[in-house]
């Protein structure tokens, strides 16, 4: 049994929410560097220039990539052969979340969903724990702005919609986007599961390296298929109509019921913030 304080968590959790607020992941710097050479119109090439300079001027003056720094969400893979000393993990958590955001004037967006009384430090963050082997904690911290988050959807597909009800479920959610959640989008989907494990799917699926593909060659296929009908929407960057709509389409899967076919797609905006360490 290894013991890890859970002041440790915190600073981890602190610096994961400085990088994340402050920095692009490079695969997502890459994929617009890629976008600009390829796109045709002024209005697109303008805009993923004007998205690359923001990210430069971001980094080299240690200020938010976004004015949504966004719902703090951790993803936290715990090795069932570590004993957490001191405060509770979410309490650890919600500490490093509350100091970052304090410390390096990021935007505070947490609030009662009915009063709108904000919470006034960011917290709480929304913890996904899961228990695997071994004697570490591997942390993901991913700041999830809103703009996008309110563009995900949810289908229950029956099984007879298949492979193409799944494409088209990705697309249609894209489609209806449209401008609102700042493309070029990162689609991030969850296939099988319930309810409420595919949309956590969803989730995980946006923390993979932009253009990566699944290891199985069928779900890899999904995401081609998917990011090509997506690009050819002709949305653009920032909706100024285009080839590159979308920059990646990533599903993570998992076994689902005899009678169904849960499909979640998570929307994140062309700023992909992604912070991983292991304790």
């Amino acid at each position: 049994m290894r013991t890890i304080s859970s002041e440790e968590i915190e600073r981890a959790v602190y610096r994961l929410a400085r990088e994340a607020c402050l920095h692009l992941i490079p695969s997502c710097r890459a994929a617009l560097e890629r976008a600009e050479r390829s796109e045709e119109g002024e209005g697109a090439r303008f805009a993923l220039s004007a998205l690359l300079k923001n990210a430069d001027i971001a980094a080299e003056e240690q200020m938010a990539i976004c004015q949504d720094t966004g719902y703090a969400v951790v993803l936290a893979e715990i090795g069932q052969e570590v004993h957490i000393e001191g405060k509770l993990l979410a309490d650890a958590v919600d500490d490093g979340v509350r100091k970052a955001y304090k410390d390096f004037c990021f935007r505070k967006s947490i609030c009662d969903p009915i009063t709108r009384a904000n919470t006034a430090d960011n917290t709480p963050a929304a913890l996904h724990t899961e228990i695997v082997a071994g004697d570490k904690i591997a942390l993901t911290f991913l700041p999830k702005g809103f703009g996008s988050e309110n563009m995900s959807r949810i289908y229950m597909l029956t099984p007879a919609k298949g492979i193409d009800g799944i494409v088209d479920a990705i697309v249609e959610t894209v489609a209806l986007a449209g401008s609102k959640p700042c493309p070029p989008v990162y689609a991030g989907v969850g296939i099988g599961g319930t309810f409420d494990t595919c949309a956590l799917l969803a989730k995980k699926a946006l923390t993979r390296e932009v253009g990566s593909h699944h290891p199985r060659k069928d779900v890899a296929a999904i995401e081609e298929a998917a990011l090509q009908r997506i690009n050819d929407l002709g949305i653009g960057p920032q909706g100024f109509g285009g080839k590159t709509s979308a920059i990646g389409v990533s599903c993570e899967i998992a076994p689902t019921h005899i009678a169904g076919l849960p499909v979640a797609i998570n929307i994140q905006c062309h700023c992909v913030r992604c912070a991983k360490t292991v304790i």
